[in-house]
């Protein structure tokens, strides 16, 4: 009987991991492939003689604080994407390119050798008997105390038994691959289909040179293609940190089922649109290419038709728990912020030790304690029910003070700030005792505890609040508070994450008074 067990060896499962084993735990941490990292895939390139990635590329230091902080922890190297240079656009094959001088890729980094160079750094902190490859979950039975799993490994199933589970891959995997007894509720199971697998229908392409050419022509190595024949609709630099070692990457313009009825002759349509944009020096390469629509465990059978529009993630759904506090699930498409990035996968994971770590903590707390805190979580669940009216509430005073701008930032704002003010109140009220609660550098045990129970909150009310306006008939004469503009959207989120940080210290505060 295992305490906890991860299924999937992507960033997400391999940080939760992490996170488990350097704070003590016990845990298996199974994988379908025959290597970890999921989607996060590098491979060496003899003819530039260096490592190139073939999955995720970029993090970006500026915005993306968790990875930013494993990237410094793992004592990994980073340096900024190159972008000096011309840019070409090129939107008729039969033209030459048009040259822009213009950034791209926004204070992008990359980590030298690779972003495998975490997936490895990661697996050797690791306790090696604690990792599973070629382990592919079929079915998962609830059984009261603990969940049973069934793996297929070669010819065998492989019956494994865990106190509680964490599936961290992609939701449209599990609803097409794993059988659930009993079957997931039917909301969970259409949110899991309804949520897109990030680079699924995706392909990419990166070719190694024994120098980057282009930059002594004064390219960036940008090029943006959008005319009807495009083989690649974004290319990009992707040589090392000092450009000693070239290569130029990029995206496939392609659909999945055209780059299918092309595969033979994908190589050479690769090399001439290179050449055509950077000169005949680029068909001399080494070509890499990976078409994550023939990954099958990355991509599903919904996954092969792309989505109309920016996919949408971090639903509550999937941050909830299910079978009695036993299932959780992980996974970059399961994150409130940076949804399919690798920031996203890192903040599913620290969400979900979040949730394991409280679980365990409840386990400790003398029975009064644990009392006042159930007492308190029913407490919350009231409030969290009543968000639209609270919203509402607020909105509507701004609107009837004849307010013209920020309607939805200012209500949103007062919503949580009501919240979280009558939470301190609640935690003052409450008869705890703390005597025997330990306090680590100046946290208290009980903190995360506490705000384990407002997880997703600030997502939850931004969806709630997106969805009434835009049915509302006053709100409708707001065309900026009706369909949002994406900066909009960025200061509204901005400022519910202060205001979440200064709850969390108030917290804290409020527990060490006790």
């Amino acid at each position: 009987m295992l305490d906890s067990v991860i299924v999937g060896g992507g960033l997400c499962g391999l940080s939760l991991a992490d996170r488990l084993h350097q704070s003590g735990q016990s845990f298996a941490l199974f994988e379908a492939r025959t290597r970890l990292g999921g989607r996060i895939l590098s491979k060496h390139c003899t003819m530039s003689d260096m490592t190139i990635d073939l999955g995720p590329t970029w993090f970006w230091p500026d915005v993306q604080p968790n990875m930013l902080a494993l990237v410094e922890a793992l004592q990994l190297k980073h340096f900024p994407q190159h972008d000096q240079g011309t840019v070409l656009t090129l939107t008729d094959p039969n033209r030459d390119s048009d040259k822009q001088n213009i950034g791209v890729h926004g204070g992008a980094h990359r980590v030298e050798n690779g972003m495998g160079a975490i997936v490895s750094a990661l697996e050797k902190r690791l306790p090696k008997d604690s990792i599973h490859l070629e382990h592919k979950l079929i079915h998962m039975e609830d059984k009261g105390d603990h969940i049973c799993l069934q793996f297929q490994l070669n010819d065998m199933v492989i019956n494994v038994e865990a106190k509680r589970v964490v599936l961290a891959l992609p939701p449209r995997l599990l609803v097409e691959h794993v059988n659930f007894v009993p079957t997931l509720d039917e909301t969970l199971v259409q949110t899991m289909r309804s949520t897109h697998t990030w680079m699924a229908d995706q392909a990419k392409a990166v070719m190694g040179y024994s120098k980057a050419f282009w930059r002594q022509d004064g390219h960036s190595g940008n090029a943006f293609v959008s005319h009807p024949q495009a083989v690649l609709s974004e290319v990009f630099d992707a040589s090392d940190a000092h450009g000693q070692h070239g290569a130029l990457g990029g995206l496939s313009a392609m659909p999945t089922n055209l780059r299918e009825s092309f595969r033979q002759g994908m190589p050479m349509l690769l090399e001439s649109q290179l050449a055509q944009l950077f000169g005949i020096e680029a068909q001399n390469g080494e070509l890499h290419y990976q078409d994550w629509a023939n990954e099958v465990h990355t991509c599903s059978t919904l996954d092969q038709t792309p989505p109309t529009s920016q996919p949408i993630y971090g639903s509550r759904h999937l941050r909830d728990s299910y079978w009695n506090t036993k299932l959780f699930f992980g996974g970059a498409e399961t994150a409130s912020h940076a949804g399919g990035y690798l920031e996203g996968a890192l903040e599913a994971a620290t969400r979900l030790a979040l949730m394991l770590s409280t679980k365990d903590l409840l386990k400790t707390l003398n029975a009064d304690n644990n009392a006042s805190m159930s007492h308190f979580s029913s407490w919350l669940t009231a409030q969290r029910s009543q968000v639209l009216a609270r919203y509402r509430s607020h909105l509507n005073r701004y609107m009837t003070l004849q307010l013209k701008e920020q309607l939805t930032q200012r209500a949103l704002l007062d919503t949580v700030e009501q919240i979280y003010r009558e939470a301190i109140e609640k935690l003052n009220a409450l008869p705890l005792n703390t005597s025997d609660v330990s306090v680590d550098k100046g946290r208290s045990a009980l903190t995360p505890l506490v705000l384990s129970h407002f997880n997703g909150i600030n997502q939850d009310l931004v969806e709630t609040a997106w969805e009434f306006n835009r049915n509302s008939c006053a709100i409708s004469n707001f065309p900026e508070e009706n369909a949002p503009a994406a900066e909009y959207q960025e200061a509204i989120r901005l400022d519910l994450l202060v205001a979440w940080r200064e709850f969390a210290l108030s917290v804290n505060d409020t527990l060490l008074a006790r």
